[in-house]
Order: C-alpha cells, then structure tokens, then sequence
C-alpha cells in the first residue's frame, strides 16, 4: 500500500490516533511490536496556533517510529491551514485529518465527526489542508452521523476528489460512538466503490489477530488500524503479524510470555514516569494498566488490581508489579 511516496507494503496496519495514549514512547514500542505506522495524539489546531505547551509537545517524533502521521482538528479553514502548515514544520510522513472524533467536547463544537453534519465545510478544510503543504494529506472519519445519513461510499470519493492520499473508515456512526459493533460490510462498499482510486484502511474492533486476517480476506481494504486494543496491550501488533504470518504459510515470531508483556508495561511505566514526573506519570499509565488483557481471569485477582491502580508512587506500582511477576504469573498460562 503506498500513501503518496509513503510504500507500506502489503497489508499494513497501523496504530490508530487515541488522545492521552498514543504519546511518542506508547507509538515506538508498538512500531518494535510490528505497527507499520503510528499516528499521533489528536492535535487542536486552535491550541496549536495559540503555541499551548502540552500541544506543542505532541508534535514530537522519534525516528525510530516512523512513519509517522501527526493528526489535526479543528472546524474552520484557516486555523486548520495554519496548523496544517505549523505540523509540517515537524517533519511528519502523513497529515492526517480527524473528522471521526465523536467525543462531545470535539464533535459538539463542529470538529471530528461534527464535520459529518457539515460536508460542504469538511470538503473545504480537506482542499485547503492539501493545497497548503507538501506531505501527503489523509483524512479519518466515520460511517455518518447516525444509522439514517451513513454517507461514507459517496463521500469518500468526494474527500479524494479532494486531493486526500488515502482514507481510514471507522466503521460506526458518530452516534454509536464507541458502542455496538463496527460495520465492515460498510466499509467493503467504499472499497467496492470502482471510482475510488485512494488507498482504504478500516478501523473498528480489530482487536486480535483473527480479526485482523478477517478484515483483509472478506472486507478487501488495503490497511488495517488498530485502537483500543492497543491500551495496555501493545503486543496486539505482534500477535496480528503471527496470524497473518500463518495464515499465509510464513515463519511466525514465537508468542510472547506473559512475563515479556509484563515487562513491556513495565517498560511504559517508566518511560511515562521518565517523560512526566512520578505521580502523573503513574496516573497516565492507568488506563494502559487498567485494560490490560494480561490480568483478565485471573482467580482472587481483584484485590492486587485495585492496589495496582491506587499505587501512588512509582516505587509502590514497582512492588505489586514483582509480587504479580514472582507469585501470580507463574501459577497462569503463559
């Protein structure tokens, strides 16, 4: 799969955009766990333009996790172009577009998947943002707004008329936002749709290898991304690469034992802890903690999961993660 200049190769997948989770240290360690491509944090280009500090900061790429696409929001045309021209400045692969945000703090105001209520503005952003830089220029949204205006199969051909370079389908409304089950027979339409000549990644509860291989055997997308089967689990991607490389008759890479997850979280505590400060670098790492497949099922656990996330130093965090290593791993499956 090739995104302007950008070659993928077959069948990528990516991590996708998640505010508060897909932070520079989060996107390097799924990259070594076989992403083929990250995406930042959502960037506000009002806040950007207005120089804020924490915006600013998302704005950083290590070399190692490329390539990488910096995402932008925003509702009105010059500060998206504005913006558009500030994340250039960064050096990133891709700019990417989210009008597919359903949060109501993004979506309520006009931007996200607000855009999907206003097409004749979301089409005006998507030109200018191509027209003002250099970089390839993609866009992620959703189905429509709600299950009566899924507008997805004639308005990707619309956002490519644009000038986009390729497009990601989460496969939901924006009124379901984040429940129910996303409808890939509606993103195999866009795909179907002969006119559309733009790479097509989908997105929505990808969250296994099988998945994975369904999506691309059934729906006929060229790309994958994966969300929040990522949050505290960043070896999904190792796991998808091993399906994959089985399902296609290849040497796949051994499954990792449940004590090298544990010291991939391990190592996400304290690169958090290292980029922030101790307390809010253990309260960032909450939600990875707090999802993690590793902990689900098993007996008696729930006791040490509510110490785990109530540990108020990074030390203290270190002493239940060895007793959960030495005392309850050995007695599970690896």
């Amino acid at each position: 799969m090739r995104i302007g200049d950008l070659d993928l190769g077959p069948r990528p997948v990516a991590l996708a955009p998640m505010e508060d989770v897909t932070d520079a240290s989060f996107r390097l360690i799924c990259k070594e766990m076989g992403a083929d491509m990250t995406y930042s944090e959502f960037v506000s280009a009002d806040a950007l333009i207005r120089n804020i500090a924490a915006t600013t900061r998302k704005l950083e790429i290590h070399p190692a996790e490329r390539p990488t696409a910096i995402q932008i929001y925003g509702r009105e045309v010059e500060p998206m172009v504005e913006a558009a021209k500030i994340v250039e400045q960064a050096r990133p692969d891709i700019i990417d577009i989210n009008f597919g945000c359903p949060v109501k703090k993004v979506a309520g105001k006009g931007a996200g998947a607000g855009m999907l209520r206003d097409i004749p503005k979301m089409l005006e952003i998507t030109r200018a943002v191509v027209k003002a830089v250099g970089v390839p220029v993609t866009v992620k949204t959703r189905l429509g707004w709600d299950h009566d205006s899924r507008i997805i199969v004639d308005l990707a051909e619309q956002l490519q008329d644009c000038g986009i370079a390729a497009l990601t389908v989460h496969g939901r409304t924006r009124s379901q936002m984040y429940t129910g089950t996303a409808d890939w027979e509606m993103i195999a339409r866009v795909k179907e749709n002969p006119r559309l000549r733009i790479p097509l990644i989908g997105n929505g509860d990808i969250c296994s290898g099988a998945d994975a291989v369904r999506a691309f055997a059934h729906y006929g997308v060229d790309g994958i991304m994966v969300g929040r089967a990522s949050i505290g689990a960043p070896w999904v991607f190792r796991d998808i690469r091993r399906a994959m490389a089985i399902a296609e008759g290849r040497e796949a890479p051994p499954e990792l034992t449940a004590a090298e997850k544990l010291a991939c979280l391990r190592r996400q505590i304290a690169e958090s802890v290292e980029r922030i400060d101790g307390y809010r670098g253990i309260l960032h790492i909450r939600r990875h903690l707090a999802a993690s497949p590793l902990f689900k099922g098993i007996p008696d656990f729930r006791p040490t999961r509510i110490a785990m996330l109530q540990a108020p130093t990074p030390e203290a965090l270190e002493d239940i993660l060895r007793h959960i290593e030495e005392n309850i791993l050995p007695n599970i499956e690896q």
